[in-house]
């Protein structure tokens, strides 16, 4: 029997399960593999193939679709079906069903149910930081105190205007 491509499983998954687009899968697939080069970087030298938690996945799917669709990425995600954590989980066993993906007896959908908040993880970061309120400065207007200002000298006759138009 011919091992199935990755596009082929996934377009049956997609017939069976309409609750998410093909290229939700296709992320889920590249976050896996930016994951596995995450924990390579921290953790200097770990051996070549090592099996990604639950867990150290939802932080590698949020930390590249931060990088891949900054402030669009709630946008990305809900557009291909994908509002909680919980939806993660669903896709990568989804493919484990498919063969696409393997997994650990001790794996679950579960593992994927007490990750962030997608409001958090995902809008946050972009919301501008409130500023302190500025200080007024010294000279600044304050009601009431219209009269404290110096006088101004009166103006020549006929001079009102400040240009005639002929600059």
């Amino acid at each position: 029997m011919q091992k199935q491509n990755f596009t082929e499983a996934i377009e049956e998954i997609v017939a069976l399960d309409r609750r998410y687009d093909a290229e939700a899968y296709s992320f889920v697939r590249e976050g896996l593999d930016f994951t596995v080069k995450m924990l390579k970087k921290s953790a200097h030298g770990a051996p070549e193939h090592r099996h990604v938690s639950g867990q150290e996945l939802l932080e590698g799917l949020r930390r590249y679709a931060l990088e891949q669709f900054g402030p669009m990425t709630k946008t990305v995600l809900d557009y291909w079906g994908i509002r909680q954590c919980a939806d993660f989980g669903e896709l990568v066993f989804n493919m484990v069903e498919k063969g696409v993906l393997g997994k650990t007896d001790k794996d679950s959908r579960e593992d994927f149910k007490s990750g962030y908040d997608f409001e958090e993880a995902f809008v946050r970061p972009y919301r501008p930081t409130k500023r302190p309120a500025a200080r007024r400065s010294h000279r600044a207007h304050r009601p009431g105190n219209e009269n404290t200002r110096r006088p101004h000298k009166p103006l020549a006759p006929g001079s009102e205007t400040l240009s005639s138009g002929s600059n």
